[in-house]
């Protein structure tokens, strides 16, 4: 059988570096993708919830506009990455009844995104009060949903569905790590100075970060390893992911947040602005979590893509194709020196002084 160069068949190699999908393969179905939804609706519903509480207990007027602002973050991520989970169930959905048809799925996912945002915006004009920012607040998340759907709605269903797993633990731990921001807080030496607090916070949001990029990229693995191990036990014929696909995955939750950032700064304007105008501390109070943000996608968008690729370069192994040379040693052939084939002088005397007789009966 003819193989191409550099190139292992997925049904005679295990190795999760062999070649992704060819032209007429089936692509993988993104495994757990209901679950996913499941988690991600729930997690945006405890965002609405915590931000109506916030908002409501605060006293009327400027209060609840600061709050609202503060609160707005944690509401559209998490409704960037639920829009992007229910896209991906529908996708797999439709794929599994009507077959992989690229313009059907993208379709579904745009759909699922929709719902989400239609009942999100809903939830928040009916269960809010209504407020010059109650309106910023559903339209924007509403817009983050649909183009979570939009982002699911890409061919490679296990890499979404590996970016989805990973951000929304990252979402999780952001919040868990609020608990221990107090005792880091005393580890990296914040004291009665300005100064000393400053740079307390620049190491607190570091290590949250690194720590949140770490967990994003082992995530990303595992749940790409999952679906590839998934995958076997159905077909063990089924293309494998190549490294770009871990690099994505890796790299996809710093992306889902900086997306989040751009979402905020344009659809959360007007209540960005009036937050700032309420006086010159919270000015700078907008502007310094804004930039912390986008330190924050960085380094996990970075930390997160080295961290998955360099676990996915730890289960390679050797590559042995049939153009490959041997690794035999090859027969030495006999070589014969031209020299060689010339007769030594012992020999041509020798010819020279046979018996006469013997050369010649004649004689």
């Amino acid at each position: 059988m003819t193989k191409q160069p550099g190139r292992v068949p997925a049904a005679e190699s295990d190795d999760p570096s062999a070649d992704a999908a060819s032209p007429s393969s089936r692509p993988l179905p993104a495994p757990g993708a209901a679950i996913l939804a499941l988690l991600a609706l729930g997690w945006l519903t405890a965002m609405l919830w915590s931000t109506r509480e916030a908002t409501t207990s605060a006293a009327a007027g400027v209060t609840a506009i600061s709050l609202s602002a503060f609160a707005l973050p944690g509401v559209i991520s998490a409704a960037l990455v639920a829009g992007a989970a229910v896209a991906l169930a529908a996708g797999n959905l439709l794929s599994r009844r009507y077959g992989d048809w690229a313009t059907l799925r993208f379709a579904g996912a745009i759909g699922g995104g929709m719902l989400v945002g239609l009942g999100a915006a809903l939830a928040i004009n009916l269960t809010y009060f209504d407020t010059s920012t109650t309106n910023v607040i559903a339209g924007t998340t509403a817009a983050a949903a649909i183009i979570g759907g939009a982002v699911a709605g890409a061919r490679s269903a296990p890499a979404v569905g590996a970016v989805v797993t990973a951000a929304l633990g990252t979402l999780i731990f952001v919040v868990a790590f609020s608990n221990a921001r107090d005792p880091l807080f005393d580890l990296f030496g914040a004291g009665d100075s300005q100064e000393s607090v400053v740079n307390a916070a620049k190491w607190v949001s570091r290590t949250e970060s690194l720590v949140a990029g770490l967990l994003a990229g082992l995530l990303a693995f595992g749940y790409l390893t999952w679906a590839r191990r998934r995958a076997l036990r159905h077909d063990p014929a089924a293309p494998a992911l190549r490294w770009p696909a871990y690099l994505l995955a890796g790299a996809g939750p710093g992306l889902l947040l900086l997306l989040a950032e751009m979402i905020i700064r344009i659809g959360g304007r007007s209540l960005l602005d009036l937050a700032s105008a309420l006086s010159e501390a919270d000015a700078v109070a907008q502007t310094s979590l804004g930039t912390s943000r986008v330190d924050n996608g960085i380094w996990v968008l970075f930390v997160g893509a080295l961290t998955a690729l360099i676990a996915f370069g730890r289960t390679l192994g050797p590559a042995h194709t049939d153009d490959e040379p041997d690794d035999s040693p090859e027969p030495v052939t006999d070589r014969i020196d031209p020299e060689d084939d010339e007769a030594s002088p012992a020999e041509t005397f020798g010819a020279f002084d046979a018996d006469p007789a013997k050369a010649d009966p004649s004689r």
